[in-house]
């Protein structure tokens, strides 16, 4: 671990990563924030406590304590939009996902201050993504990155309705073999619980940028509806309900499903 970057070393071919799980924000930018709680309303909550297992099976892990109010890096870090049309969050977003404001008015991220967040964030996280792959390419034929996430159930503003617990993404089959999508599909398949591939969400900028299966990486996003290991409560949500505490026992038969899927992942890259 160096500071707000965390990073877990293991012989697997295997990288799982947390983008959004952090909930850090340096004053100077907390100053010009509406709330603190809007601000931590968005994490993918307590996700790396839920894939803790991974270093069991010899993954790697690279997390940002970073919130994502202060720079997301899972997007595309030009600033266009991954999903054109739809609704969606910037780079260093303005709004939660409600559509509440971030910033006081007028307290904005200028594009300098923009740039800044990028080079002191968003580069070392992604030189530190790309330093294991190869690492990890040097004595693997193939590897596998595994993108982390988490949303709420429902967030009308971004799609319509409730979410599957489990939303698998490869890009439209651009970022890894079908075989290993097949794979994970059918471990959904079995598991009890709702799942679609390539729905609301496709894989971010980590599974699009790093998936190159013909150059033996496989990349794949899991988007998880927060339901499926989290006591989710009724909306509209609160400081006082969101988010939930983690209890290892309710989110115990979502992770069994996970540590089957990433038991193959490992088992893929090694074929």
């Amino acid at each position: 671990m160096s500071g707000w970057l965390e990073i877990h070393r293991g012989d697997a071919p295997l990288i799982v990563s947390f983008p959004h799980t952090g909930l850090e924000i340096p004053s100077t930018v907390e100053a010009r924030l509406v709330s603190r709680w809007l601000a931590r309303k968005d994490a993918d909550h307590w996700v790396h406590l839920l894939y803790e297992f991974v270093r069991e099976l010899g993954a790697t892990t690279v997390r940002t304590a970073i919130s994502r109010t202060v720079i997301d890096v899972n997007r595309d870090p030009s600033g266009a939009s991954l999903y054109p049309g739809q609704t969606t969050t910037e780079l260093c977003p303005l709004h939660t996902f409600d559509g509440e404001p971030l910033y006081a008015a007028g307290a904005e991220p200028t594009a300098t201050e923009i740039a800044e967040r990028r080079s002191s964030y968003f580069e070392p996280y992604h030189v530190a993504l790309a330093d294991e792959i190869a690492r990890l390419r040097a004595s693997h034929e193939r590897v596998v990155v595994y993108d982390a996430h988490s949303i709420r159930s429902q967030v009308p503003r971004l799609f319509d309705g409730e979410l599957p617990q489990l939303n698998v993404g490869d890009f439209d089959g651009r970022t890894c073999a079908p075989a290993l999508t097949r794979a994970v599909e059918e471990i959904c398949q079995r598991s009890g619980f709702r799942w679609i591939t390539n729905g609301r969400f496709k894989g971010g900028w980590t599974t699009r940028h790093y998936g190159q299966p013909e150059q033996g990486v496989h990349a794949i996003q899991m988007e998880l509806a927060c339901r499926g290991y989290l006591r989710e409560p009724a909306l509209p949500l609160t400081g006082r309900s969101w988010p939930p505490r983690f209890d290892p026992a309710y989110a115990a038969p979502l992770r069994a499903v996970l540590a089957k899927i990433l038991q193959h992942a490992c088992a893929f890259a090694r074929s």
